[in-house]
Order: structure tokens, then C-alpha cells, then sequence
């Protein structure tokens, strides 16, 4: 048997990449007339249709109510930030959303996700789509983090945070043949230096999805989106540190936003999930180096060691979980780098504060 295992170890690599050399342009021809049957013939029109968006207070999820409104869909918007729903649901019903629905909810407590479920069917009388987008990440290095009370909110967010909702809404999705979208990254695979437990959730999310696929089978349809670098609300300085309240940073307010147009990439995922698409992709250029992951892992090291290798003990990154203080009063001002939403993001503290997990918890959008 060892001897079989390293045969095959030697043989089938390079084997498969030279079947999957043979059979792209196949495989191209059936995708490009699959994408133009599904644009075209198999549309799902969402007019009447009921939408649930979780994490719709800002960024991805707050493009991707405007998308749905668009279409004529009826919303159900939930995120902890009611006063920020309310700008967001008048938005949206100018758009041409025909009724919107918010609701205040936390979706790392299963008993606020069956409530906002349940008002939803009690309601509308169905679910049709659920489009899962909450996320938090972060950019502290792991040997830097004392506070490990953080790591847990972090997988709370980012996975639990769509499973709970998930598992609530499936049996009203299986009624409706409906549809689950998720907001996951490009992390989930791509081993990107600073992002070492966002990355291990978003790994576990998107592995919880592909399993669940195969399930559910062709009774719910499941959209997994994944992207690179995409501009959103922390980005522009923004981070919630109290119940309902938003915590600025003056310095980074008005900082141009960089990365992807998140607009761009909510429009992808919702004519995505019309068009019953099983993946989306933001850009599609990452999936480069997957390859290199699987054939070629030392590469990819060496590469992001080449990238990285100009970060020394100077660097500037976050304090999230490291227990220190975000600003000594006696030193300049320090950058602090958040992600939220899967977004990087970097936000300027301007006054002295603690982060204190215990206080932390559950204070995101």
C-alpha cells in the first residue's frame, strides 16, 4: 500500500493537469452555454418574491437590498442597527422593493433568528431567498493576541452567525425551492498573512455550505460568494463599540475607499443567485491560485513571504484581541486596522480606549 500511495503520489498530479488541460475548452463551452440558458431562459424573476438580507444595516448587505428592490422583491432587513434600517428600507422602497420589513436581531442567538423567521412567514407566508452577509475579521498577527476571549466572538460572527439563520429558515426554503446565499472569501482558501482566525471561520463556513449542498440537493439552491478586497463601512472609519452606537474615528471619516466597488459585487451576487449560480466570484482572477495551493504550495509560501517581507517590528496592525490599549496618552496617534463584512479596512483612533471583549461582544453590524 505505501508503495501504491507513492506512485500515485508521483503520477496523478501531473496527470490531472494534463486531463484538465484536455478538457477545459469542453468544460468552457458547457459553463458559457449553462451561464446563457440561466440569463436568458431559466431566470428567477423576483418580483412578489421574499427576500431575508441579514447584516443589512451597511455594506454588502445594504448593496444587496438595493439590488433585490430592484427587481421588485418583497425585503425582510435584519441587523442590530434598527435607526440605521429605517434610512435603508425607505432606499429601498424607492427602488421598487414592494415591502420591506426590518427587524432589530442578533444572528449569533438562534432564538433572535427563529424570531425574525417566523415574522417573516407570519407576514409574507414564505421565504425565498436568504441572504446570509454578516462577517467580522481582523489584521492582528496571532502571537500578538493576549485577550483569547476575542477568538471566540470572531467564530461566533462569522460562522454561527450564518448557520443559525440557515438552520431556522431551511424548512421554509424547502417549501419554496428557495435559494441561500452566503458571503463568504477568498480567506476561506487563500492563506493570507493577519487573518489567521477570520480565515479559520470563513474555512469552517464555506465547508459547512459545500456539505450541505450535497443534502439538500436540488430542493434548495445554494449561493456561495466569494471575494478579494472590497471597500465597505469600516473602510471609511466606522466600527460599532456600544449597544447601538457608532464609534468614528474623525481622523479617517472621510478616507476614499479603496479595494472593489462593493457595488459591483452585490450586483454579481444577485443576479448570481437569479441566475441559480452556485458560486460567484469577485474577481475571478484569485482562483489562480488555487492551483498553485494545490500543486504548488511552496510557491504561494514563498510569494507571500516575498510580500510581506517588508513588515518588520515597525508594523502597524491591529489591536483587536491583544488586550492593549488602542492609544497611549503619551504617544502619536496608532493605526487601527479592522475588517468587517470580510472587507480589510483601516480605521485612525482618536481618543483613548480599552477593548474589552466581555463589553465587545455582539457589537458589530
Amino acid at each position: 500500500m505505501d508503495l501504491m500511495n507513492a506512485v500515485l503520489n508521483f503520477v496523478v498530479p501531473p496527470a490531472s493537469l494534463v486531463m484538465l488541460a484536455f478538457a477545459w475548452p469542453t468544460l468552457f463551452f458547457i459553463s458559457t452555454c449553462e451561464w446563457f440558458y440561466s440569463t436568458y431562459f431559466k431566470r428567477d424573476t423576483m418580483e412578489d418574491k421574499v427576500v431575508v438580507i441579514t447584516g443589512a444595516s451597511s455594506g454588502i448587505g445594504e448593496q444587496i437590498a438595493y439590488q433585490y428592490a430592484k427587481k421588485g422583491a418583497n425585503l425582510v432587513l435584519v441587523a442590530r442597527r434598527e435607526q440605521r434600517l429605517r434610512g435603508i428600507s425607505e432606499n429601498a422602497r424607492r427602488m421598487g422593493a414592494q415591502h420591506v420589513l426590518i427587524m432589530a436581531a442578533d444572528v449569533v442567538k438562534e432564538d433572535d433568528c427563529r424570531r425574525f423567521i417566523n415574522e417573516t412567514i407570519n407576514y409574507f407566508g414564505r421565504v425565498d431567498h436568504l441572504v446570509n452577509t454578516v462577517s467580522l475579521g481582523h489584521t492582528f498577527y496571532f502571537d500578538e493576541a493576549t485577550d483569547t476571549s476575542v477568538f471566540p466572538i470572531l467564530m461566533d460572527i462569522n460562522f454561527w452567525g450564518n448557520v443559525y439563520p440557515t438552520y431556522v429558515a431551511l424548512p421554509y426554503l424547502r417549501e419554496s425551492n428557495g435559494r441561500i446565499v452566503v458571503n463568504a472569501s477568498v480567506e476561506n482558501w487563500l492563506p493570507l498573512p493577519r487573518m489567521s482566525v477570520y480565515a479559520a471561520a470563513k474555512s469552517a463556513l464555506m465547508n459547512f455550505y459545500e456539505t450541505l449542498r450535497f443534502e439538500v440537493k436540488d430542493e434548495i439552491g445554494i449561493t456561495v460568494a466569494t471575494h478579494g478586497w472590497i471597500g465597505t463601512e469600516i473602510t471609511g472609519g466606522k466600527f460599532m463599540v456600544e449597544e447601538g452606537a457608532d464609534m468614528q474615528w474623525k481622523e479617517e471619516r472621510e478616507v476614499h475607499v479603496s479595494g472593489g466597488p462593493v457595488e459591483e459585487f452585490a450586483r454579481l451576487i444577485v443576479e448570481g443567485a437569479c441566475r441559480g449560480d452556485p458560486y460567484v466570484k469577485y474577481p475571478s482572477w484569485y482562483d489562480v491560485f488555487f492551483l498553485y495551493r494545490v500543486f504548488a504550495p511552496k510557491v504561494l509560501y514563498w510569494t507571500f513571504r516575498f510580500l510581506s517581507t517588508n513588515v518588520g517590528e515597525g508594523r502597524t496592525t491591529s489591536f483587536i484581541g491583544t488586550g492593549r490599549k488602542l492609544l497611549e496618552a503619551s504617544s502619536p496617534p496608532r493605526r487601527l486596522t479592522l475588517v468587517a463584512e470580510g472587507s480589510p479596512g483601516r480605521l485612525t483612533s482618536g481618543s483613548t480606549s480599552t477593548f474589552s471583549p466581555a463589553k465587545q461582544q455582539n457589537k458589530y453590524e
